[in-house]
């Protein structure tokens, strides 16, 4: 498997999803700003999405893709397909009775994930009636996650990274013609996020079938494998899910502050998680099965190289990219958000919690990147205790930095809990000698780090250059930003290809179809 091509698909389904994803968010913010109905939505939309990220994508993945992975490669796709009915049995199961529950007693655990909505009735109501319609999506992407492991196992990576677009055209859908029939464009939304779930199941049911995989549905049944995959899943679900359990802790503590608050952190997320969606999440997705085939072959030697490869590809990308988020948050912001409902005020709000949360960038993905090391080597354990330092230290800087920093406070503190997170995940994989910088990640990290310092110079002196435009708003403003955004690229292109942070070999190995296994080896020449 050519590790870059592998990122390369993924990282390019998900940039496309991205974009309609701004395209949805442009239209949320244009129709429902930053009031109390919108932060009504946002903690509905975040609960199941928090689910399906800590236990679907995060322990379910963590858990399962290197089992299934395993079986592949030592007795063959027959037993890997049994191994995968098995999952599927048990795991709908766990979802019918998880999502009725959480139906039932939605109006407590709202109590419990958004207490400061409790003192206002109507915002609390609307919460509990909106987070009930969406909770079934749920189930689907679950299943979702368990299709995506069986083709990601298979390399077949296209079709698992284009789902999310389903969720995006499905909102998309939602604001503009079925909100014209719902109470509020709130209600239109929730729909549109249980609807995306169930287009999402069918198109990855089908290309299941496709690759050959058709899942039948036994009777239930704890069999040897899937215990074993439930023990490594258990800890996985803090080890994984770690950003996200921390970005729940910040929609209720986020409940506690002024009205908008929750708001300001979902648009400044969105926003951040472009790179840690398009890098992260392709990088993470790619390397796990291919680490785990090269540990189940015992070729450690293509594992440290596919995790330094990994880990400077991510670098190169996430680096550049936390630099100018942290320069140029307010036009970015002025321009995809700042129209109707959405005004200057909602937009320096939002700007300052994306400095926040731009600056934990690099750790947010840097995690998605080390956990494949643990994981492959059906360790789930140690994640976990580093995931629950994480958390702690995370609720204390919540606590502390809340009352002088409102909102932004909560997004630092995220960010400097992920880099706690990240170093001992790193350290800890250096101590037991399956992660060690070869001369190539040693030689380029340092030049990666120099270009990015450069091209936020440029930035820096760029924007007060530009005021004139950015005050004329219009297309004038979208242009400026514009220029700004093919200026930064260039610029860190250049003083990266100058100082030797990228090669072009690199990129041969991206289009060569039987290239380099991990896009390209550890030696460096330059």
């Amino acid at each position: 498997m050519n590790l870059l091509r592998s990122v390369a698909t993924v990282g390019g389904y998900t940039s496309i999803s991205r974009v309609l994803g701004f395209v949805r968010d442009v239209l949320i913010a244009a129709t429902l700003g930053a009031g109390w109905v919108a932060d009504c939505f946002f903690v509905a939309f975040k609960i199941p999405n928090f689910f399906r990220r800590l236990f679907a994508e995060g322990a379910f993945n963590a858990a399962f893709v290197p089992t299934f992975s395993d079986l592949l490669t030592t007795q063959g796709r027959a037993e890997a397909g049994r191994f995968a009915e098995q999952v599927l049995a048990v795991l709908l199961a766990v979802l019918i009775v998880l999502v009725g529950v959480l139906q039932i007693f939605m109006p407590w655990a709202m109590m419990g994930l958004a207490p400061g909505f409790v003192a206002t009735p109507e915002k609390y109501d609307l919460a509990v009636v909106l987070t009930r319609i969406t909770i079934p999506y749920l189930m689907f992407i679950s299943l979702v996650s368990l299709m995506g492991g069986i083709l990601n196992s298979l390399g077949r990576f296209a079709a698992v990274a284009a789902t999310p677009i389903l969720l995006n055209l499905s909102l998309i859908a939602a604001i503009l013609w079925l909100s014209h029939f719902t109470v509020t464009p709130a209600h239109a939304l929730a729909w549109g996020v249980s609807t995306a779930g169930v287009l999402q199941f069918l198109w990855l049911a089908v290309e299941c079938r496709r690759a050959g995989i058709s899942l039948r549905l036994p009777r239930p049944r704890l069999s040897p494998k899937v215990k074993s995959m439930l023990r490594l899943m258990a800890p996985a679900a803090i080890g994984a899910g770690v950003v996200q359990i921390n970005l729940l802790i910040d929609v209720v503590i986020g409940s506690l502050l002024t009205t908008g608050s929750l708001s300001y952190l979902f648009y400044a997320d969105r926003l951040n998680q472009l790179p840690i969606g398009v890098v992260g999440v392709a990088v993470g997705t790619a390397l796990l099965p291919l680490l785990s085939r090269q540990v189940a072959a015992g070729e450690a030697g293509a594992a440290l190289n596919s995790q330094n490869r990994a880990i400077e590809f991510t670098l190169l990308l996430t680096v550049p990219a936390a630099a100018a988020l942290m320069i140029i948050p307010e036009p970015l912001i002025q321009v995809l958000f700042e129209r109707g409902a959405f005004g200057p005020g909602e937009t320096r709000a939002t700007a300052l919690a994306l400095t926040a949360y731009a600056s934990g960038l690099p750790a947010y993905v840097m995690i998605k990147v080390l956990g494949p090391g643990f994981y492959a080597r059906m360790d789930t354990r140690t994640p976990v205790k580093f995931a629950m330092i994480s958390v702690a230290v995370n609720i204390i800087l919540n606590l502390v930095l809340m009352g002088p920093l409102q909102h932004v406070g909560l997004a630092l503190a995220t960010s400097i809990a992920s880099w706690l997170n990240m170093t001992l995940l790193a350290v800890t994989l250096s101590r037991r000698g399956v992660l060690k910088s070869d001369i190539r990640l040693r030689r380029r990290l340092p030049r990666t780090i120099g270009a990015s310092v450069l091209m936020a110079g440029g930035l820096w002196v760029a924007v007060p250059a530009l005021e004139p435009l950015f005050a004329a708003g219009g297309a004038q403003r979208v242009g400026a930003v514009i220029l700004l955004i093919a200026g930064g690229l260039m610029g860190f292109g250049l003083f990266a290809r100058l100082s030797g942070a990228i090669d072009a070999r690199d990129f041969r190995a991206l289009l060569r179809p039987g290239g380099a296994r991990t896009g390209g080896d550890a030696r460096d020449d330059g």
